[in-house]
């Protein structure tokens, strides 16, 4: 995708040749900034801290990061602890520890001479992996929004209902839950996206509303509990979001208040869909509210907003009564039976384990054999 009309990815190598470069979210959408790491205590400060967020990239972000631990000391010793640091960083996105897993499967056999070259083979070739599975899941999108648009008679506009930040920003590019908007809209579809402000961390309305203004997507910023409001009045004709977490039965993880979205969808009859590369996919859960790991975050989230000033100064300011005590909850869950529909790489599937079966038949467990 682009920034100010120059194609750019989320993570890459600097020119050193050991330096991970990223875009610091946390800087958006007021300044465009980029961060330099050097060190694995560097990128698990900035997967923690949301300097980079979003499953996809928060697994990229930790490839490079046990490459960065590896500079100093390529021991079995140095991986294991490298993998446990980072694992701890988040405990939601299953992207984390299926990257970290990847990356310790592939150097784990070396000896340790060879494990850092290796490494940051490994991570670029996670991250053009997980551009090229994006990039799948926008194909396999598009003819959902040319569905809509044929229903209603190819006229007026394709309203995209989203919740939290599943664009390029969540990933290496594309996006998973944008990725089909962004092709569609280039292909010339009148797509128009109602962006959730997602409190309490707004990436919607700072993420979202950003990069998709940087592609020239039309889109409006809306406040958490209008989309309810939009559909009853047919504002809605379907709802894209992304997921950190998928059970093998369907039930999908995202970012705290997509559980309500989709309850208002079924009221209103407005499909909702769930977009996901297959690496997000925890096959061994599958009761997702009573089994997937909700992170809470810091209270400071709640109660402190940031802003920009007429000044144009960027300042944070507290909202909530002083003294009140605040529960942050990240993510909540949507069980399978609120899903329309889940896109991955493969195609679109039912929600449900036979419907990510017949995409993924090399997870079906083997039969047993007579003797």
């Amino acid at each position: 995708m682009k920034v100010h009309e120059q194609p750019m990815r989320t993570i890459w190598v600097e020119p050193d040749g050991a330096s991970v470069g990223i875009i610091d979210q946390t800087r958006l959408p007021h300044a465009f900034v980029t961060a330099r790491l050097t060190t694995l205590e560097e990128v698990a400060h900035a997967i923690r801290s949301m300097q980079v967020r979003g499953a996809p990239l928060i697994g990229a972000a930790a490839a490079y990061g046990l490459c960065l631990a590896l500079r100093g000391k390529a021991s079995d010793e140095a991986l294991a602890r490298a993998h446990a640091l980072l694992l701890a960083t988040r405990p939601t996105a299953v992207n984390l520890r299926w990257a970290l897993d990847e990356m310790r499967r592939a150097l784990q056999p070396l000896p340790p001479q060879q494990r850092l070259q290796a490494a940051y083979r490994r991570a670029a070739a996670l991250c053009d992996e997980d551009v090229a599975l994006n990039r799948s899941i926008g194909t396999h999108g598009v003819p959902l929004l040319e569905a809509a648009w044929a229903k209603k008679g190819q006229r007026g506009r394709i309203n995209v209902l989203t919740h939290c930040n599943a664009g390029w920003l969540a990933t290496v590019d594309w996006g998973t839950a944008l990725a089909p908007v962004y092709l569609a809209h280039d292909a010339g579809l009148p797509v128009h996206v109602w962006v959730d402000e997602t409190r309490p961390r707004n990436q919607g309305a700072s993420l979202t509303a950003w990069e998709l203004g940087q592609h020239g997507v039309p889109h409006t910023v809306i406040a958490d509990n209008v989309g309810g409001h939009l559909m009853q009045h047919g504002e809605v004709d379907l709802c894209i979001v992304g997921t950190d977490r998928t059970t093998a039965r369907g039930d999908v993880a995202n970012k705290i208040g997509t559980y309500l979205k989709a309850l208002a969808a079924q009221d209103n009859g407005v499909p909702f869909y769930v977009a996901l590369p297959s690496p997000t996919i925890d096959w061994t859960l599958e009761d997702g509210v009573r089994d997937i790991p909700i992170e809470q975050r810091e209270g400071t989230e709640l109660t402190h907003i940031s802003g920009r000033l007429a000044s144009g100064e960027v300042v944070s300011v507290h909202v909530t009564a002083p003294g009140s005590p605040v529960a942050n909850y990240g993510f909540d869950v949507t069980p399978a039976r609120l899903v329309t529909g889940l896109v991955t790489e493969r195609g679109v599937c039912a929600a449900s384990s036979e419907g990510l079966l017949s995409l993924f038949p090399e997870r079906r467990a083997p039969r047993a054999t007579g003797t």
